[in-house]
């Protein structure tokens, strides 16, 4: 696994590096092949160690943010976090991850897999719009997304409220 660490107006310790690749290659390295790629990213907000762990492997992102006073505890936490998002969809990401991913946990362990039923399908039309003219937009249907056609591209992206309060967009990359 090809680890990346980055820090936010902060040095990241050598300690701290070892015990990263230590602990990502402890866990996770069962779920994914040498060619994952994991991002950490750090920073100190509020007297809290926030951490921000992306995982890329076969096309899928696995993410998770975790905040702690200690950086290995909000690490650890964070890496916690992407093994049950990886047990909770255990039968829709078996495919994309390493054979024996699931080989040494016990049945037990398993979490009950939840349909996701389509509910309602939705059809408008979209007119081009800044990204301000979408957050707008979305704040007064009261939702905490909304996809339009941005003017300046005019491609199609989504705005979207983190859970910090501040906003963030989509946009598609074609490969």
């Amino acid at each position: 696994m090809k680890i990346t660490i980055t820090a936010k107006k902060m040095q990241i310790p050598q300690k701290f590096t070892e015990y990263a690749e230590e602990r990502l290659s402890a866990r996770l390295d069962k779920f994914f092949g040498e060619e994952a790629d994991a991002k950490i990213t750090m920073a100190n907000h509020k007297n809290l160690m926030v951490i921000e762990l992306t995982v890329t492997y076969n096309n899928m992102i696995y993410r998770a943010e975790q905040s702690a006073v200690d950086k290995e505890d909000a690490l650890d936490a964070s890496i916690d976090k992407i093994i049950r998002q990886i047990r909770k969809n255990k039968t829709r990401v078996e495919k994309k991850l390493k054979n024996t991913a699931f080989y040494d946990i016990p049945a037990g362990d398993a979490v009950e897999e939840e349909d996701h039923e389509v509910i309602r399908h939705k059809k408008f039309v979209m007119n081009p719009m800044s990204v301000e003219e979408a957050i707008l937009q979305m704040d007064l249907i009261g939702h905490t997304f909304f996809m339009f056609i941005n003017a300046s591209t005019d491609e199609v992206n989504v705005v979207y409220k983190r859970s910090d309060g501040k906003y963030a967009v989509l946009e598609p990359i074609y490969e």
